[in-house]
C-alpha cells in the first residue's frame, strides 16, 4: 500500500456550513504532493449571502465571486479530482459537512467519502499548545504563511498527514489511524430526498422566517451561566475531533454556555465546568486567539490549562470559530 490521499479544505461565506466560497484540493500519491487545484464559487442560491465576519477571515467577497460557478456547476469537478481517495481535512467533520449541506441544498445527488481528520491525528502525534492549522503545521515542518487561502489550507494539511503517516511508519492513512487509535469517518452517500443534516434543516428554518443568520444573544456582561452538563450523544462519529474529548468552555461565545454545552455534548464531547486534569480541550471565547498564549490576554481557565500542560497533561485550546466551525454553529452577529 502507499499512502495515497486527497486533503480538501473548504472556506464559506456565511455561519452555514453549505455556503462555500472557495475550495483547496491536494493530492498525495506515495507520500507525496503530486497536483493541486482550487476554485472560487458561488455558494448555492438562497445562502449565498457573504457575513463580514468570513469575509475578515478569508478575504473572499460577493464581488470576487460574481461570476463564477455555483457550488452545483463545480461539484462534478471536484468530485471527479477526490475520485475515490479518501479524504483528509482538518476539523474534517466541518469539511465533510459542507459537501453534505451543498449537496443537500443544491439538490444533487454525491458519493460516499471515507475520511481521516488530522486534528485528531496530530492529537496523537504532537505535544502542541494549539491543534489549530498553523500550529499542526509547523510542527510538521510545514509552516505556513497564508491561512484561509482554501489550496494553502489543504496544502498544509497534506503536508501534516504526510508527515504523521512518516512518524507512526505507516503506509496509508487507514494505517496511520490504526497506529494512534484514532477512528476514521465515513460521509455515507446522499441522494436527494434523504433526510436532511442539522445544519441545513437549520439553515432552511432561519432562511424561512427572513433571517440570514440566527439571532445572536445581547450580552449584558458578567459571567456566562453553566449550565448543566449534558451527557454525551452515545451514538456520536466516533471520527468527530471533539468526541470522547472532556471540553471545559471559558468565555463568553456567540452562543450561550449551555448551548454550547450542549452542541459538544451531540458529537459526543463530555463537558465540564472548570479546568481540572481529566480536561482534554478547552473552548475560549471573547475574540481568543492562538497568539494570545503567550500574551498577558488569558483568563484564569486558559492559564491553568497552561500549567496543566507543563505538568505533561495534554490539553488542546480551541478558539470560538474553531469551536463553533465543529459543532455547526454560526459566527457571532457582525457590528
Amino acid at each position: 500500500m502507499a499512502l495515497d490521499f486527497t486533503a480538501i479544505d473548504f472556506e464559506t461565506a456565511n455561519g452555514f456550513r453549505g455556503s462555500a466560497c472557495s475550495v483547496g484540493l491536494s493530492r498525495v500519491r506515495d507520500g507525496v504532493i503530486v497536483e493541486e487545484t482550487q476554485w472560487l464559487m458561488r455558494p448555492p442560491a438562497g445562502f449565498d449571502h457573504f457575513d463580514p465576519r468570513n469575509v475578515q477571515i478569508h478575504g473572499i467577497t460577493a464581488d470576487m465571486v460574481a461570476r463564477a460557478p455555483r457550488f452545483g456547476e463545480l461539484f462534478a469537478p471536484l468530485a471527479a479530482f477526490i475520485g475515490s481517495d479518501t479524504l483528509v481535512a482538518h476539523n474534517a467533520a466541518f469539511d465533510l459537512g459542507v459537501i453534505r449541506s451543498a449537496l443537500e441544498v443544491s439538490e444533487l445527488a454525491g458519493p460516499a467519502y471515507d475520511f481521516a481528520c488530522t486534528v485528531k491525528l496530530a492529537r496523537k502525534t504532537y505535544s502542541l499548545e494549539s491543534y489549530s492549522l498553523p500550529f499542526v503545521a509547523e510542527a510538521a515542518g510545514a509552516p505556513m504563511t497564508n491561512h484561509h487561502d482554501a489550496l494553502a489550507d489543504a496544502r498544509a494539511c497534506a503536508s501534516i498527514m504526510i508527515d504523521v503517516g512518516h512518524r507512526h511508519a505507516a503506509d496509508s492513512v487507514s494505517a496511520a489511524a490504526t497506529a494512534t487509535r484514532v477512528a476514521m469517518g465515513r460521509a455515507e452517500a446522499y441522494v436527494p430526498g434523504d433526510g436532511l443534516s442539522k445544519a441545513t434543516e437549520t439553515a432552511q428554518s432561519h432562511r424561512a422566517s427572513g433571517q440570514l443568520v440566527p439571532a445572536q444573544p445581547q450580552w449584558a456582561g458578567g459571567w456566562p451561566t453553566e449550565g448543566e452538563n449534558p451527557i454525551p450523544n452515545p451514538d456520536a462519529d466516533p471520527s468527530h475531533p471533539l468526541c470522547g474529548e472532556t471540553v471545559v468552555f471559558s468565555g463568553n461565545l456567540a452562543i450561550t454556555r449551555p448551548d454550547a454545552k450542549q452542541r459538544a455534548a451531540e458529537v459526543g464531547a463530555f463537558c465540564a465546568s472548570r479546568v481540572t486534569r481529566a480536561t482534554t480541550v478547552l473552548v475560549v471565547g471573547d475574540g481568543f486567539t492562538p497568539a494570545n498564549l503567550h500574551t498577558s490576554r488569558q483568563t484564569s481557565k486558559v492559564r491553568h490549562a497552561l500549567r496543566l500542560r507543563e505538568q505533561g497533561r495534554e490539553v488542546a485550546l480551541l478558539t470560538e470559530g474553531e469551536f463553533l466551525q465543529l459543532v455547526g454553529g454560526f459566527w457571532p452577529a457582525s457590528a
